[in-house]
């Protein structure tokens, strides 16, 4: 009796001579669990290439401007999800272990927190990491060479000023795009 293509591609996979149909469902299971847990790479590999994913996004992530994820909008947030999938096979280098998952995902975890931990004991560091808040406006007189290096969009500015109450440029003593990258709006003050 043949069991079929797919039963024999995975038998390819296993060590000669198990055979599925003449097994018992416990030595399938048991089988079955052994493999989720077996890393095809050493764990060090795992948390090696982490480390080299977490370190290119920040710096791509950095590089790219300010925002904060509620205000992406919807070719940022597929470029982040696609990114994310086009990354993931860097880091488990084609294993699909249940072990090397865990490896990564707690290599991504600690990278973020011994980053976060170094940036809030470095100002230096923080600067680099979150950049400083920069001035858009003053004294109603936008910088257009700040909203171009921040990559910040005209209507992107007025929808934050229409979100502050403001009509236009001229009511604003100081607009902030902070380093989170919400807009902080300051009105002049009425006589």
């Amino acid at each position: 009796m043949y069991p079929g293509p797919l039963v024999t591609e995975f038998m390819l996979t296993l060590p000669f001579p198990f055979k599925p149909w003449k097994s018992s469902p416990t030595q399938i299971t048991n089988l079955t669990i052994r493999r989720m847990w077996r890393v095809a790479l050493p764990w060090w590999e795992f948390i090696l290439r982490g480390l080299i994913v977490y370190i290119f996004l920040v710096i791509i992530l950095r590089l790219t401007g300010k925002r904060q994820v509620g205000q992406l909008a919807p070719f940022d947030l597929v470029l982040l999800l696609v990114l994310s999938n086009a990354v993931q096979n860097a880091m488990n280098g084609g294993d699909n272990s249940i072990t090397g998952g865990v490896i990564s995902a707690t290599t991504l975890i600690a990278a973020n927190g011994i980053v976060g931990r170094l940036a809030f004991k470095s100002k230096a560091l923080e600067r680099l990491i979150e950049g400083r808040p920069q001035i858009l406006i003053h004294n109603g007189k936008i910088f257009t060479e700040v909203m171009d290096r921040e990559k910040l969009t005209h209507h992107e500015l007025n929808a934050a000023l229409r979100t502050a109450g403001i009509s236009c440029v001229e009511e604003v003593h100081y607009a902030i795009l902070e380093n989170t990258g919400q807009i902080t709006i300051h009105p002049k003050k009425k006589p």
